[in-house]
């Protein structure tokens, strides 16, 4: 019976409009693949990539210590990494001396003010004094004229003091200067995490000697995902940014994820080698960027990993209804 059977079961492959059964899945891409596809929307396949961010040191100097490891999901501002501080602190204990030799010379200078001032009020009552009596014919001109002389250099010496008070002002100035500068080394030395990510390599560590604007670690940017289709020219021509698309991937075929079209190539260009047959490289095709919303990635943070394959959709006839198989399905 058993090769009777198997006989039978052929048969009925063969029949015309018989088939093994399929996935839902399946059969969908059966059907973009062998020219069965809904009219108005256009397909390809790609990968999904996710913006990188290089978080590098902004001065040269040996790691001490790296905190995160490959795979960390990690917080914005989140330590990552440290350089030896030594040197910077020392130069900052040197600024923040600055600063109060700064303070202290200003300090002498408001005294010689009122050195200055004392001396000035003097000689202006002395001026008074001998003009009064140089009148009055008791006093020679040339004793004026001395009087007169040591007012002039007693306004000037004034004049010199206020000066040397401005200068003591501008000296604390510039040391604050450096001591906000200093310390603002010494914080870079600490590297912290610009974005939530992914850590995707770690490229330092401790006791390696760095130089200024190497980098310690590369995160993903899990809000900030995509994939590019490589359409050609009839398929793109009615494309409009903002445009709805799906994508189904390779991993997790059971769900369909909303996306939209956010960059269409104004150059055409020959189809990437990891994307599509080898006949069809030969085409010319148009980039088009599908972006997965950034609510959604937020919410699903834990799942999104780059390099995941699968096939986008988008409408080349925008009044065309997304099919039963595209209505957008994601995990509960």
């Amino acid at each position: 019976m058993k090769p009777k059977l198997i006989a039978a079961l052929l048969a009925l492959s063969l029949l015309p409009g018989i088939a093994l059964a399929k996935t839902p899945f399946e059969a969908l891409i059966a059907r973009f693949k062998g020219g069965d596809t809904y009219e108005g929307f256009a397909s390809s396949n790609g990968r999904l990539e996710a913006q990188t961010v290089a978080v590098a040191a902004k001065y040269a100097g040996r790691v001490t210590e790296v905190l995160v490891a490959e795979g960390d999901l990690i917080e914005a501002g989140t330590v990552i990494a440290r350089l030896d501080d030594r040197d910077i602190a020392a130069q900052l204990v040197g600024a923040k001396a600055a600063v109060l030799r700064a303070r202290a010379a200003l300090q002498v200078a408001e005294a010689g003010v009122m050195q200055a001032q004392s001396a000035l009020d003097v000689a202006g009552t002395n001026h008074k004094r001998i003009t009064t009596l140089t009148a009055d014919g008791y006093a020679a001109q040339s004793v004026l004229d001395d009087a007169t002389n040591a007012l002039t250099s007693a306004e000037a010496s004034l004049a010199m003091a206020k000066a040397q008070v401005a200068d003591a002002d501008a000296l604390i100035e510039v040391s604050n200067a450096s001591v906000v500068q200093l310390e603002v080394a010494l914080d870079d030395l600490t590297i912290r995490a610009p974005i939530k990510g992914r850590v995707l390599y770690r490229l330092r560590e401790p006791g390696e000697v760095v130089a200024a604007g190497a980098s310690i670690v590369t995160l993903l940017d899990l809000t900030d995902v995509w994939m590019n289709l490589y359409l050609p020219a009839d398929a793109v021509g009615r494309l409009m940014l903002n445009d709805e698309a799906r994508l189904i991937l390779d991993p997790v075929p059971q769900f369909v994820v909303p996306a939209r079209v956010t960059f269409v190539s104004p150059e055409t260009q020959f189809t990437p080698r990891s994307v599509e047959t080898e006949a069809e490289r030969q085409d010319l095709v148009f980039r088009v960027k599908l972006t997965i919303p950034r609510e959604l990635l937020e919410t699903f943070e834990d799942y999104v990993k780059s390099g995941v394959r699968g096939i986008g959709f988008v409408r080349t006839e925008p009044s065309a209804e997304w099919p039963a198989e595209l209505s957008v399905k994601l995990p509960e």
